[in-house]
């Protein structure tokens, strides 16, 4: 037994896994051809009690939910798309959250997750740190702002909104992190930490994990390979071409040790889901073996 069972215990934590080892969402070329009961299937088998929603899964709730429940699988979390900081968006970026947050709703969850992707770089055949946007103090204030407002839309909902850092946007690194959270409501706007976006960006997750920890309500689990970070600052790579050499692994097959960090989360007395993700080629990474793989990393970190 580690000393992490009790404080992240199955009482205290969900242990989940992103549908991106299976498929990406953002690149439908990176594809192996797994379908949604096969990927969902996996899961299960695999030994996690839920997942991400992605673009294979049945748009019908009742439909997705029987699929999921015959699993024992529940949805981590649903993803919508903020686009705050570009000029008449922000009605049509609430009206896809209010969307997500009823299609989540129907299916029983409670977490939503957002990202801000206006100007973002990251779909784009471009150098992914050259070409990231830099927010004006007014976009700046739109994002906030609306994430205020989205945060009291889930909050009413009784649900909770934690926002998802992420390469290639204007929220990438530690100081754009701490500029949204010193700018939103604690009490609506949490954090989604994503452990190898954040090292990707060049910056410690660890660190990060002890400066923000009561402001935490999400985590993505997911490693990184140093080398390829590497060569895609060197070669100027696009998020695309980092992904396909697999910047990304799974917890326990890279270069972060998460002992820390899921200590950190504990001693803040964490509550919520820790959802397995590597946006990996399911050609080159067959996700059912890095499923286990993960798995079987959390075991031995958690006791259980």
């Amino acid at each position: 037994m580690t000393d992490l069972t009790d404080r992240l215990g199955p009482d205290k934590v969900k242990l989940g896994v992103c549908c991106t080892l299976w498929w990406n969402d953002d690149f439908p070329t990176i594809d192996a051809g797994i379908p949604f009961g096969q990927a969902v299937s996996e899961m299960a088998l695999a030994g996690f009690q839920g997942c991400s929603i992605g673009h294979k899964y049945p748009s019908d709730a009742a439909e997705l939910k029987a699929a999921l429940d015959l699993r024992g699988l529940e949805i981590s979390e649903p993803w919508t798309s903020t686009y705050f900081t570009i000029s008449k968006m922000r009605h049509r970026t609430i009206a896809a959250f209010e969307e997500t947050l009823e299609h989540l709703k129907a299916l029983g969850g409670s977490e939503l997750v957002v990202a801000e992707f206006g100007a973002s770089s990251h779909l784009l055949p471009v150098d992914v740190f050259a070409n990231r946007p830099q927010f004006t103090n007014a976009q700046w204030d739109a994002l906030t702002s609306g994430l205020d407002e989205l945060g009291k839309i889930a909050t009413s909902a009784g649900m909770r909104l934690s926002y998802h850092h992420h390469m290639g946007t204007g929220v990438q690194t530690r100081a754009d992190i701490d500029r949204l959270l010193a700018a939103t409501d604690p009490a609506l706007v949490h954090l989604l930490l994503d452990t190898a976006h954040l090292a990707f960006a060049g910056d410690d997750p660890l660190d990060l994990a002890r400066a923000h920890a009561d402001r935490i309500g999400h985590v993505h689990m997911k490693d990184i390979r140093t080398e390829v970070v590497s060569r895609v600052r060197e070669e100027g790579l696009s998020f695309q071409e980092a992904v396909e050499l697999g910047v990304f692994t799974v917890p326990g097959d890279g270069s972060i040790d998460f002992r820390p960090i899921l200590g950190v989360l504990a001693d803040a007395g964490y509550e919520g889901w820790l959802v397995v993700e590597a946006e990996q080629d399911p050609n080159k990474a067959n996700p059912l073996e890095y499923a286990k793989k993960a798995r079987s990393y959390l075991a031995d970190v958690l006791g259980w």
